[in-house]
Order: C-alpha cells, then structure tokens, then sequence
C-alpha cells in the first residue's frame, strides 16, 4: 500500500479523492488548508491546516511515510506549490501538480491581462469603471479598499464569499454577499445587472467560466489577473491524468 498525500481545496481534488476512495493499493490523506469554515469534506483520511512551512511539510511527509504527492491546490496557490517541490526535491518523493487548463480570451473579450492584484488596483484608478464586481479570495480585497474612499471619484464594489469576511479582513465599500457556487452563467448575467456592473476583476483560475461568459455576453471589461508561475516538475491536466500518474506509480 502506497501512502498519497493528496493536497487539496478544489473541485479536481475533491474528485480525485472519490474516485480513489478504497483504492486497493493506495491510501489517500486529503490536506485541506482549513480557510473555509464548511468545506465539502472528501472520503478517506483528512488533515485539515497548514503544515509549518516548508520544514512542517517536510516533517510531516517523513514522520507519516508519504510516498506519493500530487499537489492539486488552486493555481493561485503558490506558496504550496513551491512549498510542496521543495519539499519533495529534499526527501526524494515523486510529486505531480494538477492544474486546471486557464481561460483563454476569446473574440470581442475585453480583457486587460494583470500581473497582480496591485497592478489591478493601480490600474483602476485610471478606469473610468464605478461599479465593479471584485471576484477575488477575501484575502485580496484590502487592496481596493483605498479606491473606495477616494474623496473625488469613489468606486463601488460587488464582493462576494463563501464565508463571512471575518475580524481584521479589509472590504471595500459597496456590497459583499454570501454565496457558495457552482454559479450558472445566467446567474451571474442577473447578479452584474442587477448590481449595474461596469467590470468584473478575476483571476484566471480555470474551471468554471460562468462569470467569464455573463461578462463577455454584457461585453463588460475584465481584468484577468494572471497565475503565478509553477514550480518545476510533472503537470497534469485532468483527474483522468492524475489518476493514471498515481496508478504508474503505485507499484
């Protein structure tokens, strides 16, 4: 039986745990961060938080004997995803990233590409945009917060979230709503016209694209912020080529 860290918070992840759920040459622990108060928990053995840093990790792979790990963390996860080939580089352990393929723009998209979440604010001060759908992690919503109080042109912000902001997270002033997807893109069509969205702010995570298609069918501008870049090592593109990666493996 061959011990597989499974290092998780996305829908790929959670798949992937179901379908090696009584794996007959596998035992997967599903790591879950733990910054959602109710995630959707996945079948078999779950840790929840974070390790310590790199060291915690490494502690962590050699004391429960982890011969496999397949980062499947959000593409935005970069600390992790150097985190976890680092660790995996010291100890000898073979370590795939699953990564959902990213948005591409099509034809009449009004994308402006950003290299972050500062230069998307940067940029906004110059956008003549005032009502703006911020579909970002908590964590990245501070930024905005200065061009929301603006004495001359104050902006107006759409937030939105799983779970409550919490003490100490910054929000910029508009509207922040609780709301657990999958959204359709009707939804999210009705939500920019209620709220009389003129740009939507994202990062190009992948996945489900129902914001991404309301903007375009609005023909809304979008700052797609873009993803960190990975560390070395072997990708995967799908649940289908995790699995077969951790069943080559598994011998």
């Amino acid at each position: 039986m061959r011990n597989l860290l499974l290092l998780g918070g996305t829908g790929e992840a959670l798949r992937l745990a179901r379908e090696l759920y009584g794996h007959g040459r596998v035992r997967c622990i599903s790591s879950l961060a733990g910054r959602t108060e109710s995630p959707e928990k996945p079948p078999g053995d779950l840790r929840i938080g974070g390790f310590g840093g790199l060291d915690g990790l490494s502690e962590y792979l050699a004391t429960e004997k982890i011969d496999l790990v397949l980062d499947a963390t959000h593409p935005f996860a970069s600390q992790m995803a150097r985190h976890a080939h680092e660790a995996c580089r010291l100890l000898g352990i073979p370590r795939a990233k699953l990564v959902r393929p990213a948005w591409v723009a099509a034809p009449g998209d009004r994308w402006s590409m950003m290299p972050s979440i500062a230069a998307a604010a940067v940029f906004l001060r110059f956008h003549p945009a005032q009502r703006i759908f911020l579909a970002l992690g908590r964590q990245d919503l501070g930024a905005f917060v200065p061009l929301s109080e603006e004495e001359t042109r104050p902006r107006w912000f759409l937030t939105r979230s799983i779970d409550p902001p919490g003490e100490g997270v910054a929000l910029p002033k508009g509207e922040h709503l609780l709301a657990r997807g999958p959204f359709t893109p009707d939804d999210e069509k009705a939500l920019m016209q209620q709220h009389r969205i003129d740009l939507l702010v994202t990062r190009n995570s992948g996945g489900s694209a129902a914001k991404i298609a309301a903007a375009a069918e609005l023909h809304l501008p979008v700052l797609m912020i873009e993803r960190p870049p990975l560390p070395p090592g072997e990708r995967l593109d799908s649940v289908g080529a995790a699995l077969s990666w951790i069943n080559l493996h598994a011998v």
